[in-house]
């Protein structure tokens, strides 16, 4: 430990009570001496706003108490800020009153809150215009007014507003034309302005707004024509502006938006060819339909992003061109109701490859199509629908009758649902089952987000459902199984609207701090924009159950003005004071001698001498890595980072050296110095020694060359392992914990079992690591009375972790059973325990009640016996039951392992001993291999080798094996 980190714990024993001391008084010495009240023109302005709205829920009783102060006693959806100005004052940041069932209009006064950032009226009844004072608000970054019943036009004043991030009046009646003034809107990024009645032409001067990204003014009045001046917007990603009234043509000038990833113009009245888009690289979505476009569609081929082409009911003539072939994201062509002739190219469809979420519609009714060039034979996740067609008078001779019939055009949308497996008990009222959780069955009070893509960039979801998790998740800071989509709905737009679910991590309810956190960044618009998914909206934000008393806004203080001025003498007194003394005693704990303490420490903790054990000095660590150099590490965990050292003797070591200050190392570090001491097995790593000087921790242990078992699942340079060499590594952890559980003395609990921690020598043989988090098992009480579980902290690793341990905080044998069984099905599988929000456990036993188990068996591994799978699997699953008791102790795991290898060919048996007498150069960290063969006496070694590592005769007897330590 570093003297820095010695004088910060010592500052904290010795000064807590102080410090706790000057922290309470800090907050009031702000609030009183400077005098910090809410800008009284801020307070008359909300209360202007207030009288012009209805509010039938009550939300904004606050707003009325005299002398109440909108900062200090926490008016609902008024949150504010300190003045960097330092003008004495609080000022209003933002205003949030999204879905509060409000009506009236909004207030003129809304423009003297001069430091708004925020102004928030989404999803209410508001009616009336929206007030040209908005337009003296500078500060205002987002305008979200979205879902109201506003009428009147557009005030040219907000065209002047400096810092507009995001306008987004959708879904309102407002009227009148689109202002030029919005062309000096040079940071504004998103125009929704969607589902009004705004009409006339579309100011050309747009073109020079260098930040627009997402222009959506689909269902309006507009009129006149494209200004092919938009060609020239550098940022622009979405151009929406379906069902308007436009004249002329699509301009040819738009097939040079290098940026544009959506154009849809669909029913806008426009004329003329359709324009080569070929040069945009990135385009994905693209509809042009219900408009009277004439001519051949252009033969160039569109971007491979492209997963929508809609020119449906036009004018179209000529033939269905070959570029439409090869687009590997593509979900739907619809090309009915034209004048298509010629031949249908069934290499649109024969050379894809869909998985079992993709599919592809091809609309081609209506036309006048004469024959299918290829075979037709198209995959079972195409649908081609051809009636109205020439071809179909024939439809007997071609076999094509199904295509030909008559169908509804669109796609339904399958129900998204979770596989799971069924939980026998129910959570508490308002508490769910998480999907997902690392922790089967475990019940948590979910946040409901009502959620909506604005104008997604793909016509199915179900092939983005995990991209759009992913997404969602780490825009929000959230683990992935924290995530659950409720419910999807296609909706005009077409939009995407959806219902999800957001759980805690590893626990009941979330933190009023972890509640404000998630909803500022849904309302801030502070989640990254995604191009396939494109702009979201959020609707509603659901408290409920145990949150439906969470304050979304500052925390009251709880003390009155008079309270305060009461004790404000004695506070800035106290407040000098402490300072002082904090101070005295900062330089005090300063001046101690780190080396004395250091010292002390050592002799207090670790025993001078321990058997089997040495006392490293920094400089043999420094010495045998090479000063650490970078080119010697080997891995890196929680603790510290791994090297690969080689000591005065020659003997090569992993040195496992912790974080500097880190207290948590501190106890792991003498953890795992105090059990490794007096264990000793052939399936356990080896403590060679340790170093504790110099302010450094390290761990000194025998190199294992072949790493982990991780690293052979899951690394692509290591050679895959076969079903013979998974099944001894797993009967080698098995029996170094069999050991930690009955032969140790006392007994240990491992408590952090997983495929990383468990480690191979040159010869393959498995060893468990990493003792940091093991508990020694309980001990008979005064009565003799033996207990059946260590009450303790949860701690391990998620995806390994017992559900029971974890409810229940009761630590047993059985825990690390279950930490066990999880790495068997990383054996079998070679999947993660956690991956996509998928849960090993469920998903395996989803397939093994379905009858599908060898369909999850990992292909890597090459040919195997089924009834070896099916009896291993058998196992791994027991051993992961839910229920503590349902799980085989760790010795009856180590027989039954014992019995499936007796199953197992010999030539099975053979090769994997073979593989395992491979000699690793621990230099190079490879094997190099002599084969068995080439000698007599290498063959003599190799059965009496497996069968004394697997094969003990007390094992088939049925009688718990006596290992015999190292």
């Amino acid at each position: 430990m570093s003297s820095s980190a010695l004088v910060r714990v010592s500052l904290v024993s010795g000064g807590a009570f102080l410090l706790a001391v000057w922290l309470c008084f800090s907050p009031l010495l702000f609030l009183v001496v400077g005098a910090q009240l809410t800008d009284p023109n801020e307070v008359s302005a909300l209360r202007a706003i207030k009288t012009r709205l209805n509010d039938p829920m009550k939300y904004l009783w606050k707003w009325n108490e005299a002398g109440s102060d909108p900062c200090i006693s926490n008016w609902t959806g008024v949150l504010c800020f300190n003045s960097t100005k330092n003008d004495k004052y609080l000022h209003v940041q933002e205003l949030q009153l999204l879905n509060m069932n409000l009506s009236g209009s909004l207030s003129p006064e809304l423009g003297q809150l001069s430091y708004l950032r925020i102004l928030d009226f989404m999803w209410n009844k508001i009616s009336g215009s929206i007030p040209k004072e908005i337009g003296n608000i500078t500060s205002l970054e987002l305008l979200l007014l979205n879902g109201n019943q506003l009428t009147g036009p557009l005030p040219e004043e907000i065209g002047y507003l400096p810092n507009l991030d995001r306008i987004q009046i959708d879904q309102n009646n407002i009227s009148g034309p689109l202002p030029k003034s919005f062309a000096n809107l040079n940071k504004t990024k998103h125009f929704h302005m969607n589902n009004n009645s705004i009409s006339g032409q579309i100011p050309p001067e747009l073109y020079r707004l260098p930040s627009l990204v997402h222009f959506l003014l689909d269902n309006n009045n507009l009129s006149g024509y494209l200004p092919p001046e938009f060609s020239e917007l550098p940022s622009l990603l979405i151009l929406q502006l379906d069902n308007n009234h436009f004249d002329g043509t699509i301009p040819a000038s738009y097939g040079n938006m290098s940026k544009l990833l959506k154009l849809s113009l669909r029913n806008c009245s426009l004329q003329g060819p359709v324009p080569d888009l070929s040069r945009i690289p990135n385009l994905g979505y693209l509809d042009l339909s219900w408009n009277q476009l004439n001519g051949t569609i252009p033969s160039n081929k569109l971007s491979d992003d492209v997963t929508t082409i809609d020119l449906s009911n036009n004018n179209l003539n000529g033939i269905i061109p070959a570029n439409f072939s090869g687009l590997p994201r593509l979900q739907r062509l619809s090309l009915e109701n034209n004048s298509l002739s010629g031949f249908v190219p069934s290499t649109i469809w024969q050379n894809r490859t869909l998985n079992g979420t993709e599919s592809l519609l091809l609309d081609f009714q209506n036309n006048a199509l004469s024959n299918i060039s290829g075979s037709l034979n198209p995959p079972a996740n195409v649908t081609i629908r051809l009636q109205g067609n020439p071809v179909c008078t024939v439809a007997n001779q071609l076999n094509i009758v199904e295509i030909c019939g008559s169908q509804t055009v669109g796609k339904d949308v399958p129900e998204i649902t979770n596989s799971r497996i069924g939980c026998r008990s129910s959570c508490p009222e308002d508490y769910e089952n998480v999907p997902e959780s690392p922790v089967p069955c475990f019940c948590a009070a979910p946040l409901k987000v009502g959620y909506r893509l604005k104008s997604p960039g793909f016509s199915a979801f179900l092939p983005y459902e995990n991209r759009f998790e992913e997404y969602l998740t780490s825009g929000l800071k959230l683990d992935l199984y924290q995530l659950s989509i409720v419910s999807i709905a296609w909706e005009d737009g077409p939009r995407l609207k959806m219902y999800l679910n957001l759980f805690p991590n590893l626990s009941s309810i979330f933190n009023q701090s972890e509640i404000r956190r998630i909803r500022s960044m849904f309302t801030g618009w502070t989640i990254p924009d995604s191009d396939i998914f494109g702009p979201y909206e959020l609707i509603n934000f659901t408290l409920l159950g145990p949150y439906k008393d969470v304050v979304l806004d500052f925390p009251e203080s709880g003390i009155s003005k008079g309270a305060l001025a009461g004790i404000i003498l004695g506070a800035i007194a106290a407040a000098v004071t402490l300072s002082a003394l904090v101070s005295i005693l900062i330089t005090r704990r300063r001046m101690k001698n780190y080396h004395a303490v250091s010292r002390k420490r050592l002799m207090s903790k670790i025993p001078i001498r321990i058997d089997g054990v040495k006392g490293f000095t920094f400089e043999e660590m420094a010495l045998a890595t090479n000063n650490f150099n970078s080119s010697t590490q080997v891995g890196e965990g929680g603790y510290g980072k791994v090297y690969k050292g080689i000591l005065s003797d020659g003997t090569v070591v992993a040195i496992k050296r912790a974080q500097e200050g880190s207290l948590q190392g501190d106890k792991e570090f003498l953890t795992e110095i105090e059990l490794l001491s007096r264990v000793h097995h052939r399936n356990l790593v080896s403590l060679v020694g340790y170093c504790d000087e110099e302010g450094e921790q390290m761990l000194v242990y025998e190199f294992m060359p072949n790493g982990t078992l991780r690293d052979h699942l899951f690394a692509k340079s290591w050679e895959p392992l076969s079903f013979a060499m998974r099944l001894q590594i797993a009967s080698g952890s098995a029996k170094g914990i069999l050991y930690l559980h009955t032969e140790a003395d006392p007994p240990i609990f491992h408590r952090d079992i997983k495929s990383s921690n468990i480690l191979l020598d040159s010869r393959f043989t498995a060893k468990v690591a990493d003792f940091g988090l093991s508990r020694l098992a309980p001990v008979p009480d005064t009565e003799g009375t033996l207990p059946g579980h260590v009450s303790t902290v949860v701690k391990g690793t998620p995806g390994y972790l017992d559900p029971e341990y974890f409810l229940t905080h009761k630590l047993t044998d059985k825990s690390d059973v279950y930490s066990l069984g999880v790495v068997f099905l990383e054996l079998l599988t070679g999947m993660h325990p956690i991956s996509h929000g998928k849960n090993i456990v469920r998903e395996v036993n989803v397939s093994y009640k379905s009858g599908m188990i060898f369909s999850v068996i990992d292909g890597r591994m090459g040919s195997y016996p089924s009834e070896c799978i099916e009896k291993f699997v058998t196992l791994a699953l027991k051993c992961c039951h839910e229920e503590t008791d349902a799980r085989p102790s760790m010795a009856e795991v180590v027989r039954e392992l014992e019995n499936i290898w007796h199953m197992m060919p010999e030539s099975d048996t053979i090769a994997a001993a073979t593989k395992e007498s491979m000699v690793t150069d621990p230099d190079k960290g490879s094997p190099t291999t002599t084969p068995p063969s080439s000698s007599s006496s290498a063959m003599k070694n190799v059965r009496p080798y497996v069968s004394a590592d697997i094969s003990g005769s007390d094992l088939v007897s049925g009688v718990i094996p006596n290992i015999t330590p190292r």
